[in-house]
Formats: C-alpha cells, sequence, structure tokens
C-alpha cells in the first residue's frame, strides 16, 4: 500500500520544501485542497510548479472543483500537466459544498452535480483526441496517460461515488476507518454492476499532525478555519491523529479494507512533519 502526503495550505511558500522532502522520501503522491473563496494557492498553479521541482513524487488534487471551471479550459490544463510531468498528474474531482465559491465563479450550485457529469464527458472525449464539436476542433495537447489523466472522485453520497464508475478511474475517501469501508463497498459495486474491469483504485484520507504542541496547535486551527463552513469543524478537528501509534493504525486499518494508498493529510506548516512520518511509516 502506498502512503501520501496532504499539503498544508496557509503557507503557499513552503511548500516546495514539502514536495521536495517528500519527494526524497518513501512517499507516493503529493496532494493539495481547492477552494475559491479562500487565501489558498490555487492546485493546478502550486502542483505544476511542485511537479517541476520533484523527479519521481505524484501530484494530485484533492478535490479540485471541477464545476467551478470552464470545462475545456481544465481538459487543456489537465492534459498539459499530465504531459509535461510524464503521467504523475492525478485529477481528484469534486462538486464544491460551499455557496460562496459558487457565487463567486458564477455558477449554480443546485446544479453541480449535473454539470459534472456533462463536463467529464467532454473531457474523456478531449482527451481521447475528438474535436470539440460545433464548429471547434480538438483541444491538445495529448495527456501523456491515453484517455487522460487518472481520474478520482470524493464525495460520500451514492450519486457522488457512481461517478467513480461512470467516469473515472478511483475512488477518494476522505473519512475514517470505522466508516471508510462501507463506501468502498459502494465504489466496488458500482464498478461491477458498470461492468468495469477490474476494481477501482482506493485512496484514503486521514488528517494528521505530527510534532511538538505548537505544530498539532497550529495544525488544529488551521483545519478548524478551512472547515468552518461546514458546522462540523470541531468535530473534525477532534479525528486528526497526533501520534506515531495512531497513525500506524489507522494505516493498518485501511489496508485491512483493502486501501490502495492513504494520503496522510498535513494541516500544520512545519515542513519537518514529513521527516517525522518518514520515520514512523
Amino acid at each position: 500500500m502506498n502512503l501520501g502526503i496532504g499539503l498544508p495550505v496557509a503557507d503557499p511558500a513552503t511548500l516546495l520544501t514539502w514536495a521536495q522532502r517528500a519527494d526524497d522520501g518513501p512517499f507516493s503522491t503529493l496532494g493539495l485542497l481547492d477552494r475559491l473563496v479562500y487565501d489558498n494557492p490555487e492546485p493546478l498553479v502550486a502542483l505544476a510548479v511542485l511537479a517541476g521541482a520533484t523527479s519521481r513524487i505524484r501530484v494530485q488534487t484533492e478535490v479540485l472543483l471541477a464545476p467551478l471551471r470552464d470545462t475545456a479550459l481544465l481538459a487543456k490544463q489537465a492534459a498539459t500537466l499530465d504531459r509535461m510531468t510524464g503521467g504523475r498528474f492525478v485529477l481528484g474531482l469534486g462538486v464544491g459544498g460551499r455557496d460562496d465559491d459558487h457565487r463567486a465563479a458564477g455558477t449554480d450550485k443546485r446544479t453541480r452535480g449535473r454539470r459534472l457529469d456533462e463536463q467529464m464527458a467532454v473531457m474523456r472525449r478531449l482527451w481521447s483526441g475528438e474535436p470539440y464539436g460545433d464548429g471547434a476542433g480538438p483541444i491538445g495537447p495529448a495527456p501523456a496517460r491515453p484517455g487522460g489523466p487518472e481520474v478520482l472522485f470524493g464525495g460520500f453520497q451514492p450519486a457522488a461515488i457512481e461517478r467513480v464508475a461512470r467516469w473515472g478511474d478511483g475512488f477518494l475517501a476522505a473519512a475514517a476507518p470505522s466508516w471508510a469501508g462501507g463506501l468502498f463497498d459502494t465504489a466496488r459495486r458500482f464498478w461491477k454492476e458498470y461492468g468495469r474491469d477490474g476494481e477501482p483504485r482506493i485512496v484514503a484520507q486521514v488528517n494528521v499532525a505530527l510534532g511538538p504542541q505548537d505544530v498539532i496547535d497550529d495544525a488544529r486551527a488551521t483545519m478548524h478555519a478551512y472547515y468552518a463552513f461546514t458546522g462540523m469543524a470541531d468535530r473534525m478537528v477532534a479525528g486528526m491523529l497526533t501520534t506515531p501509534a495512531e497513525i500506524r493504525t489507522a494505516v493498518t486499518a485501511f489496508g485491512d479494507l483493502g486501501a490502495d494508498e492513504v494520503m496522510l493529510y498535513c494541516h500544520g506548516r512545519d515542513p519537518h512533519q514529513v521527516d517525522r512520518l518518514t520515520g514512523i511509516v
């Protein structure tokens, strides 16, 4: 099972240090969150910079809020990043739940699920080299991976998880091991119902902070601010893992559930956490 690092969004200037340390370590993937109306780096731009500063580690949106973006441009950006990284780009997608993000983007939150399905139909066509249509030709470049970059979908409701089988390659689950198993099973069930070969790639996400108390306090504060809009920030922060034993137990539990990768998401800004996590995994 692979282990990745979820990058903090509070201080973009430190992300090169995070990325280079992770690239030198045992980690498989760098993940980056997405919001529009927030003080976070734009993930496609940031991951392009990080990909250029690393040599082997994958870069992954976790998750990119696709309905906020123009479809043709997103297809071109994703194909470019996939091509220029030699296939190291993973496009994790979601619909976005904040009213202000949709308001700023000029999109209708009520139709975000339908819009994502429409976007995927267009992007899959463009990545395969077909014309856009309506008098517009193909949109390149061709991605490194035939058919487009690897696509993961995040979500909790059946309609969101069904997209994994309909359009994607895998499922991204930001859930504790105690209830992630049911989500994994739902993704696998849809995969079989759609007649897909093999199984979906399953990626789990767990929030962690490792270090002195000031590092843990910083992680809790930044995570609380990021998720305040959900009304469940206190509960989410309480679930953050802050000891080596807790992190090892969660990784083992996800492995027992059949996860292919676990993203250790760090909200605290101290990049020495990469070294500490290397020491326990």
